[in-house]
């Protein structure tokens, strides 16, 4: 599957706004917890991947997830390959990674408001030490250039509703942004 992101930097308070007046469905707000993993045989820094277990409180329940994220394939947004699965026991997946060799990183929380727009997930990220962003995000399972085009096109459509540019967009992941102030 592919992910097609783009996220800008900017105050939640005028996106709120845009999202009341486009009729946005406010899905859940959730709090992450994101512990990223290095790899024993390469860096992930280098080759542009991610692994990370991902805990995601509700207020009724928790979840934990075991993600991939690979290198970038899109010049124009935040598209990559994404595989990820739900992991009954966080610390016993923690100690698997670290068994075979994987060290954490670096742990980023954050606040998450999800809405739903034009089939894309809208998110108000409010991220610890680093600010607010917004994320568009559409998934998909295209394989092809113009299908990747199609999704991002899409994406790009909804930041416009939001009164945002694609333009302003930034690629850096919020775990890249952390450890830049670090």
């Amino acid at each position: 599957m592919y992910e097609v992101e783009l996220k800008v930097q900017v105050s939640h308070e005028s996106v709120r706004e845009r999202l009341a007046s486009i009729d946005a469905d406010h899905v859940e707000t959730v709090t992450q917890e994101d512990t990223y993993y290095d790899a024993p045989d390469r860096s992930f820094a280098e080759t542009d991947e991610a692994l990370r277990i991902r805990s995601v409180s509700r207020e009724d329940d928790s979840t934990t997830v075991l993600t991939y994220k690979g290198p970038l394939v899109d010049a124009n947004s935040k598209t990559r390959t994404e595989a990820e699965t739900t992991v009954a026991d966080n610390e016993a997946m923690a100690a698997i990674l670290t068994g075979l060799g994987y060290e954490p990183a670096a742990t980023v929380r954050k606040t998450r408001e999800y809405y739903t727009v034009d089939e894309c997930t809208v998110t108000l990220d409010s991220v610890d030490d680093v600010g607010e962003f917004v994320e568009v995000e559409y998934s998909s399972d295209v394989k092809t250039e113009s299908g990747i085009d199609a999704a991002r096109e899409q994406a790009e459509g909804v930041l416009d509703q939001l009164g945002l540019s694609s333009d302003d967009q930034i690629r850096t992941s919020y775990l890249e942004l952390l450890l830049e102030k670090q």
